[in-house]
């Protein structure tokens, strides 16, 4: 008879078709396993179950006072009576009387079930027989892998999980895969082992000493076991006992998680703790006591060597001074036996504080993670009053001990080792001449400032110039002059010439040390690489000239821009007459030299009888503006001759400004008013409109479409034009009149209408009255134009 080949085989060949009555055989052979499988199933459940209804009946025994058989009786007819079967009946005995995490899981998951929309339900006690059974697969599976496989399938399936992971730590806080279920063979193979310092879910519980869930992986960052095919919620919860973190239990599920409530919290944490009992530390063998002992009497430092000290609860409570060493120094001053022996929240309680040494320690016990940090605080107290000692400390772990060891710092080397970094920051070697033996002592930073080994031999003070620029050997004997001499303190700047050829600016002082009688017994003092000091000063000084040779230029630039500006257009204009109008002029240039603008008028009757009217504003400040100005001004006069009209005359204008400048932008207004007809024709240039003011009211003329000069090579300019009427006003201004840095340009022209509509009694007067009353802030230049028809 053939048999089926099983997945993994070599397939068989088309030739080797099963004949139908073999596939019968096979399909009975496939039944016959899957049903003895179940078999398999349906005995281990019957087991746990049965391991459930045996507790229960031994409480029963122990409360009543009875038999076997009359406990097994009892529970039967209680199960009936409660309307429960004696599995779940098992369970909440058990759960009365342990009063343990499993059970105020299941107490208090059932109390929220039954109280949330949607819940369980008040008859579902599924959860207790659910724990339960899941504590009695753990307790007697032998390895972590069997508490993998009965976690998931008891407790951790009914929510949803599909993935769990048991982890072991080290004594490094390493992690080893001691047990998984719901992951592949080749996934568990790939993560076997998880050095320490690397990143996962379960290092941060084990780092971190508490559950920690993460609602989806993919959005952490954070690697770990089946991240690539089962991306969902996460959480990672510590399994450990007496305040030592043995390993870690890890559940995954396939969906991101939402907040999860607390009863859910609880679970996890208690089916953490089912996971104890199978984690090993994976390190070597703790070593003896007696060797720890030896180990810290080796020590030239402070150590204290402690072990956990357990509460009734089984919790860790503090820590058993087992052994202080020879070098034991205790910062209140008491001797070895007074500390060993007592425990360190009695020898040193101030350590319990927020964040203190004690929970250092905790830290380092519960994870074997080593801690060492300088200058911790270490306080004890004397005689009731708190003193402080700053030390150096490093806490490590060896089997159930942890080994404490500080240094305290001397307070004269600490200082010493600050004015060594001192001296070295600031480039400052110090020295001492004795001279009665002529013995020399330097520190290590003067030879590197000479560029000499240290072994090499000082340079007295007499051979100071020596070493020096020859430029400086007069002022260097006036300096020894004064130390040798005079016995007074003194100094000099010199070029101390190294023996590598490097010159540095070097600035020695130097004090003689005299005794009760007069006589000179030292010469103390310190040498300072001044070089980066002076080759500053050198560049501030460069700095300054050529800020100053620019300071003059630029004054220049602007008195030539003023000049040049006041020759085409002086502030003070007189009254035109020309063709029945009245013209007159206000320039106002700006306050500072440096913004000297480009801002320009001109009227002028042309040989047609004529008046050219115009006005512009060059962008930007200084000679190049006020150049520009020039340019498009005197432009504009000749091209007026032809006879053109304003239209033309600014697409003229637009044309000088984009081929004939150098980049060269501009707003400008340009009317020809004809006195036979009193006509204006006039356009815009990007310009602000002119201003009719006609019996008592001001308003602004009609747009006429035209974008500034120099913008675009070729374009067309829109003509507009008014009859005037005697006494008519017509105001031309750039916007150095109206603009502001906190309004819009709109807002100001309306405040400028209203402010020209006060009643004046001649044209030099409504000028005047609007330079006044000018609401500007830029400190723009300002051209005002007023033309009044006779």
């Amino acid at each position: 008879m053939r048999i089926q080949q099983h997945p993994g085989d070599e397939p068989a060949s088309p030739g080797d078709a099963a004949s139908p009555e073999e596939a019968t055989n096979v399909g009975r052979l496939a039944a016959t396993i899957e049903r003895l499988r179940e078999q398999i199933r349906q005995a281990q459940h019957a087991a746990e179950g049965r391991a459930l209804i045996e507790l229960a009946k031994g409480i029963l025994i122990e409360r009543l006072r009875c038999g076997p058989a009359e406990a097994a009786r009892q529970l039967a007819d209680l199960a009936e009576k409660a309307g429960l079967s004696p599995l779940e009946l098992a369970a909440d005995l058990i759960d009365q009387a342990a009063h343990d995490r499993l059970s105020d899981a299941a107490r208090d998951f059932l109390a929220w079930a039954r109280s949330e929309p949607g819940g369980a339900g008040a008859d579902d006690t599924s959860i207790a027989v659910r724990l339960r059974a899941a504590e009695s697969g753990a307790l007697v599976a032998t390895d972590s892998q069997l508490v993998a496989e009965s976690l998931l399938e008891h407790a951790l399936a009914p929510l949803g999980a599909t993935a769990v992971a048991v982890w072991a730590a080290g004594a490094d806080a390493s992690l080893t895969l001691t047990g998984y279920a719901g992951y592949s063979a080749e996934e568990a193979r790939r993560w076997r082992y998880v050095p320490p310092g690397v990143a996962t879910p379960a290092r941060r519980a084990l780092v971190e000493r508490r559950t920690v869930w993460f609602p989806s992986l993919s959005g952490t960052g954070l690697p770990s076991i089946g991240h690539h095919h089962l991306p969902g919620g996460r959480v990672a919860v510590p399994a450990g006992t007496g305040g030592r973190v043995l390993g870690v239990l890890e559940i995954g599920w396939p969906h991101a998680l939402e907040p999860q409530p607390p009863q859910i919290h609880k679970q996890v944490e208690a089916l953490a703790e089912l996971c104890a009992h199978t984690l090993e530390p994976c390190e070597e063998p703790a070593p003896d006591l007696a060797e720890l002992v030896n180990l810290t009497d080796g020590l030239h430092d402070s150590a204290l060597l402690l072990r956990p000290a357990f509460g009734k609860d089984g919790l860790l409570a503090d820590f058993l001074i087992e052994h202080a060493n020879n070098c034991f120094a205790d910062p209140a001053g008491r001797p070895r036996a007074v500390v060993t022996g007592a425990t360190m929240l009695e020898a040193y309680p101030l350590a319990a504080h927020d964040d203190g040494l004690f929970g250092k320690i905790e830290h380092v016990y519960g994870t074997g993670e080593p801690y060492r940090a300088e200058r911790v605080p270490l306080t004890a107290l004397v005689d009731q009053v708190p003193l402080t000692t700053v030390a150096d400390i490093s806490i490590t772990r060896h089997g159930d001990c942890v080994l404490l060891i500080w240094r305290v710092q001397d307070e004269a080397v600490r200082l010493a080792s600050l004015l060594q970094h001192a001296q070295r920051l600031g480039r400052i070697g110090g020295f001492e001449q004795d001279v009665q033996t002529g013995e020399i002592t330097w520190n290590s930073e003067l030879f590197n400032l000479y560029g000499l080994p240290p072994g090499e031999h000082p340079i007295p003070l007499d051979r100071l110039a020596e070493h020096a620029h020859p430029d400086d050997a007069t002022a260097i004997g006036r300096f020894l002059r004064t130390v040798l001499h005079h016995r007074l303190p003194a100094s000099v700047a010199f070029r101390l010439q190294r023996p590598d050829g490097v010159a540095r600016h070097t600035r020695v002082v130097a004090e003689p040390v005299i005794d009760a009688e007069g006589r000179m017994l030292a010469v103390r003092g310190a040498y300072q690489d001044v070089s980066a000091q002076h080759w500053t000063e050198v560049a501030l000084a460069a700095t300054r000239d050529q800020l100053a040779h620019s300071e003059q230029q630029i004054s220049e630039r602007n008195r030539l821009t003023l000049q040049l500006q006041r020759a085409i257009m002086p502030p003070a204009q007189r009254i035109i007459e020309a063709s029945g109008l009245h013209i007159a002029v206000r320039y106002r240039p700006a306050e500072k030299e440096h913004l000297v603008g480009g801002d320009w008028y001109d009227t002028v009757v042309l040989p047609s009888k004529q008046v050219l009217l115009s006005l512009g504003d060059v962008a930007g400040h200084g000679i190049e503006a006020a150049t520009g100005m020039v340019i498009l001004r005197n432009a504009l006069r000749g091209l007026a001759v032809t006879g053109a009209g304003p239209g033309q005359l600014m697409t003229w204008l637009n044309m000088v400004a984009h081929h004939l400048t150098n980049s060269l932008t501009a707003t400008a207004l340009c009317g020809l008013y004809d006195p036979a007809t009193r006509v204006l024709r006039w356009a815009r240039a990007g310009h602000l409109p002119p201003i009719l003011v006609r019996g008592g009211t001001a308003e602004e003329l009609p747009l006429v479409h035209g974008i500034m000069l120099g913008a675009v090579s070729e374009t067309d300019y829109e003509e507009g034009q008014i009859r005037l009427a005697g006494e008519d006003t017509l105001l031309m201004y750039t916007d150095g009149l109206i603009e502001r840095r906190d309004r819009a340009l709109q807002h100001s022209q309306q405040q400028l209408l209203t402010t020209v509509q006060h009643p004046v009694t001649s044209l030099d007067h409504r000028l005047d009255h609007l330079l006044t009353h000018s609401h500007s802030d830029t400190d723009d230049d300002t051209c005002l134009l007023g033309i009044q028809v006779r």
